[in-house]
């Protein structure tokens, strides 16, 4: 199919701050306080990511989609990610 990626997005790093992305000859760092939806999820939830596009990557068992660019520079989005209130009453 033209256009499709032939290179997979590889988790090659997880520690207590953050997971370590290659993509292609790039690696890039998801700390969790910029990513917190993946603070919970297990190893093999965060190795299950696909790169369908250049510029998209897709977590399938965590529905989670994020830009490449998302991560390249977070403070460009600064409303990626919502946590929500902890309910008090």
């Amino acid at each position: 199919m033209p256009g499709k990626l032939i290179s997979q997005a590889e988790v090659t790093h997880v520690s207590q701050h953050g997971f370590w992305l290659l993509l292609a000859d790039e690696e890039l760092f998801l700390p969790f306080t910029s990513f917190p939806w993946f603070r919970g999820a297990t190893i093999e939830q965060l190795c299950q990511v696909e790169w369908p596009t250049e510029n998209h990557l897709f977590w399938p068992s965590l529905d989670i989609d994020l830009s490449v660019e998302s991560i390249r520079n977070p403070s460009a989005f600064p409303l990626m990610a919502a946590i929500p209130a902890p309910n008090r009453g």
